[in-house]
């Protein structure tokens, strides 16, 4: 997902079910499928990137699993130890262990000269956690005081790891923009031997109706006719202030393709047709029969 949100990519909120999850997926997966928009790269992108997102969060074990690997950071699960450092619950040999237990090395302890100790290694910490705040626009320009849920992972006895669910209270400054993240220290995961890492606390700002965030742009797609794209045309947008006017569409315009309207990326989408009359499928037959 190379760190795109796939709720963001599938436009639902973290507590979607799964009927909700998938609903979206196959409208968005219908919509870009290179069968309906041949020779069109942005929308091939658009539909592995959806694609990617479904598999990530479109069942339960799958979300579970998305969850964990939020939780620990990036750490896959395979050989790698999820609280950081360079040893886990593992340490250095017997001769580390002594030196650790009487100041020195094993020759401290009587051939009559005392070995200086060795510089003790950093602390080791543990990893980073991560999690989102999501806000308004009003919320985000105003900034305050604003409460997050999320699960730190504390080793435990025997190699178990502990999850526990905290609740925090974060300081928002004001204008805060979406993207901005916030650190707390020691707030993280923690580590067999050390220090707990931090907390990273990611501000997500809702982009408005009928939008989503693609890196920092925001992008609100709207239907077009097939007619449309090809020839060219006007068509009404409304944008997340509310406001309201007609754009351009240039003529041989492909699914995807974006126009640049005050700070939103306008994206076009084919329009949904759920039936034809006999007018319309005798004008499409004829189009057929010219190649189009």
């Amino acid at each position: 997902m190379a760190g795109k949100d796939p709720y963001q990519v599938l436009g639902v909120s973290r507590d979607a079910s799964d009927a909700q999850i998938k609903k979206a997926f196959r409208k968005l997966a219908r919509q870009y499928h290179p069968d309906r928009n041949e020779g069109s790269e942005s929308a091939e992108a658009r539909f592995k990137e959806v694609q990617a997102a479904y598999d990530a969060i479109g069942t339960a074990e799958a979300r579970r699993k998305h969850q964990q690997e939020q939780m620990f950071g990036g750490f896959s699960g395979s050989g790698g130890n999820p609280f950081g450092g360079r040893g886990g619950f593992g340490g250095g040999g017997m001769e580390d262990i002594l030196s650790q237990m009487f100041g020195g090395g094993m020759g401290g302890m009587g051939g009559g000269q005392r070995q200086r100790s060795a510089p003790r290694p950093p602390q080791e910490r543990g990893q980073n956690a991560t999690a989102w705040l999501d806000l308004t626009k009003e919320e985000a320009s105003k900034g305050g005081s604003f409460n997050i849920t999320y699960t730190q992972l504390i080793p435990g006895t025997h190699g178990s790891i502990n999850r526990n669910k905290r609740t925090l209270k974060v300081n928002v400054k004001p204008d805060s923009k979406h993207g901005k993240e916030i650190r707390l220290k020691d707030q993280g995961h923690g580590h067999p031997r050390g220090m707990n890492g931090d907390l990273i606390v990611k501000i997500r700002v809702d982009p408005g109706e009928g939008c989503r965030w693609d890196g920092n742009r925001v992008v609100k797609e709207i239907e077009v006719t097939y007619s449309t794209l090809l020839l060219g045309g006007k068509v009404t947008v409304t944008l997340p202030d509310g406001v309201k006017g007609k754009i351009t569409i240039p003529p041989l315009s492909q699914v995807g393709d974006r126009q640049r309207v005050r700070d939103v990326d306008i994206e076009f989408v084919l329009s949904e047709i759920e039936e034809l009359d006999d007018y319309q499928n005798d004008a499409l037959r004829a189009l057929k029969d010219v190649g189009l």
